[in-house]
């Protein structure tokens, strides 16, 4: 197979990012809970989640390499051309938490995007994988048989298929908590959330990005935050749930 692998003349990063931009938002449309959310306001949601990840993964992306970001600060191109998940993440639940300020919502709506945004990124990751060196994504050298030469000669961890399969495991779980409805509202999103990052705090240690920041980059020290979030956030909603059955 040649790096990138164009599908009908088309950029596969191109092709499958708007998949899964469109297949994500048609998911979330179809599969969430209509009775939770009204329509209109559930829109509004989503332009908090769209406005919030994209400026997360620009901002989190300057940190990777924060002397080259330095120095480029007057460089358009530079600035607006890289992106990472993790910050898209982050930034998109900050979004939505200010978008259901603005619109006086004050129940849980992220169990909602938990199946589309994992698809979402199932979808996107093949665009990556596909695109070979020219994304950035592929992990380090490695002997193991998973090893993926693309394009320099050089056997590679294919991370992007590693969180491919990391994701589909994930959602098969999360899918039986939602069918015993085990836990409480906005449950499963926490656990995507933490989850995912406990996984990007691991696959980040094989990638040969940048590691400014003692032996971790950016999308580690991200994971990191929201990882120690997420744990206070799930604790704290256990030792309430348990005053409330005691009550």
């Amino acid at each position: 197979m040649n790096f990138p692998f164009y599908i009908f003349g088309i950029h596969p990063h191109f092709l499958f990012e708007a998949l899964a931009y469109f297949i994500g938002f048609r998911m979330y449309l179809y599969t969430r809970n209509k009775e939770k959310i009204p329509m209109d306001k559930a829109l509004w949601v989503v332009v908090g989640a769209t406005l919030g990840a994209a400026l997360g993964s620009k901002i989190l992306y300057w940190f990777e390499d924060p002397v080259k970001t330095l120095e480029n600060w007057n460089n358009l191109i530079y600035l607006i051309e890289g992106k990472t998940i993790v910050g898209g993440l982050l930034g998109g639940l900050i979004g939505v938490e200010i978008a259901k300020k603005w619109i006086g919502w004050t129940r849980s709506t992220g169990d909602d995007f938990v199946l589309p945004l994992a698809v979402g990124m199932m979808i996107g990751r093949i665009g990556c994988f596909l695109t070979g060196l020219d994304d950035h994504t592929y992990g380090v050298a490695t002997k193991w048989i998973t090893g993926v030469d693309f394009g320099d000669g050089i056997m590679r961890h294919p991370t992007q298929l590693y969180e491919i399969f990391f994701l589909l495991f994930l959602i098969i779980v999360l899918n039986y908590y939602k069918k015993k409805q085990i836990g409480w509202e906005g449950l499963l999103f926490q656990l995507f959330m933490l989850c995912y990052l406990l996984f990007r705090l691991f696959i980040d240690s094989i990638k040969p990005t940048p590691h400014p920041y003692w032996i971790l980059n950016n999308i580690q020290i991200a994971s990191l935050l929201g990882i120690g979030y997420y744990i206070w956030l799930i604790s704290k909603k256990q030792t309430e749930t348990r005053r409330e059955i005691h009550a």
